[in-house]
């Protein structure tokens, strides 16, 4: 089967899904009229928390726990098997029911411990809920259990190994590193490798779980996960970027027990476009590429991606906009790059000064000429 057939026969078992959860008075003929239907972000979460605790009103059924991450947002526990799905990434690097896993996330407050806690038990595998810190105990720990699989940030697996080999712990047991919630770099990945340890990393939120994974043989970008709908868009808005680009990733959840429908999860990537090396054919995203939160206060007011997607619309014959903050001296100063074909600075200075309500440069470049980055406030002054 084609990546392409693949992709189009996965699009439309989740449409089918989809439209079980919207209900009949919200039937979607495609997956692409998702951008129809309004975006909830962190902030509108918040404040429907604060109005009606803890979850805006609406209480799972099989709640069995209630998360408190920073904002403060409450996100649900539910007593299902494998709610947040994390067990299908442990699954798909190798962990097994004969696997030992040290869990070093933490089981306080926020999610992530549990969330590693049932995918453990979703493929059978024992757990050791040591959490963050306490390297030398994590060290002992390893080598009295005879732990296989190391689940945790990907850099506090090193500092385990490091401290390890200082006491003259025996860490050799380990055989799997399932990382999450920081970036994991090539160096990294070989190091752990060149010591017989298969490294692995996934994405996901507290908010909506699972995301996308690596698996055993793919490493070229994370395969989304079956449950989610993804989408890229502009950041600040619901408008989808062309496929492949770089921009605002926001989720649907195809959870009956507990649905979310068009979530910003407040980061940066993009869909991947080329074939896998390992035959790979499930959709995959390139993996994180910075936050999605771009506002800039200048002189007192805030600079949103909002207002630049607005001058794009605004605009006649602007196909893309980038505010760029610097500071010469003691003065900030705002640039305007419009991207278009045939038209001044001049045409376009009073919308600027409309949208922003701040005194600004406005610059006019050829189609093309602005970086793919999913940036539309760049900030370059430099930190106090």
């Amino acid at each position: 089967m084609s990546v392409s057939a693949s992709n189009d026969a996965f699009a439309a078992r989740q449409l089918t899904r989809l439209n079980a959860i919207l209900g009949a008075d919200q039937q979607l003929q495609s997956l692409a009229k998702l951008a129809d239907l309004p975006v909830t972000r962190k902030d509108e979460l918040l404040k429907t928390q604060l109005d009606v605790p803890p979850f805006g009103g609406h209480r799972p059924v099989k709640l069995s726990h209630i998360f408190q991450s920073p904002g403060p947002i409450y996100e649900p526990g539910l007593d299902t098997d494998d709610f947040w799905r994390m067990g299908r990434f442990l699954k798909e690097i190798g962990v097994t029911a004969q696997d030992i896993a040290l869990n070093t996330f933490s089981y306080h407050f926020t999610p992530a411990g549990a969330m590693f806690e049932s995918a453990a038990k979703a493929v059978g595998a024992v757990v050791v809920p040591t959490g963050p810190g306490n390297t030398r105990q994590q060290a002992e720990v390893v080598q009295a259990t005879r732990a296989t699989a190391y689940v945790g940030t990907p850099d506090f697996l090193q500092i385990i190994l490091d401290r390890g080999a200082e006491d003259g712990f025996d860490l050799s047991s380990i055989k799997f590193a399932a990382v999450s919630a920081g970036p994991l770099f090539p160096n990294q990945r070989k190091a752990y490798e060149d010591r017989g340890i298969l490294c692995r990393q996934c994405y996901g939120t507290a908010d909506v779980g699972m995301i996308a994974y690596e698996t055993a043989n793919c490493t070229n970008g994370m395969v989304i996960d079956d449950d989610v709908v993804v989408e890229i868009v502009s950041p600040g808005t619901g408008v989808h970027v062309p496929y492949g680009e770089i921009g605002e990733v926001v989720v649907t959840v195809l959870n009956p027990d507990y649905p979310i429908v068009r979530f910003a999860v407040g980061d940066l990537s993009a869909f991947a476009t080329d074939e896998d090396p390992s035959g790979e054919v499930r959709p995959r995203i390139v993996g994180w590429r910075g936050r999605a939160d771009q506002a800039a206060k200048v002189k007192g007011m805030f600079i949103r991606p909002e207002q630049v997607s607005k001058l794009v619309e605004e605009c006649v014959g602007v196909e893309r906009a980038r505010v760029e903050i610097s500071k010469d001296g003691g003065a900030e100063q705002i640039e305007v790059k419009l991207e278009c074909t045939g038209d001044t600075e001049q045409d376009f200075a009073a919308t600027v000064q409309e949208i922003l309500k701040l005194r600004s440069k406005v610059t006019t470049v050829k189609i093309g000429a602005l970086p793919r980055d999913g940036i539309l406030v760049e900030d370059r002054r430099e930190a106090p």
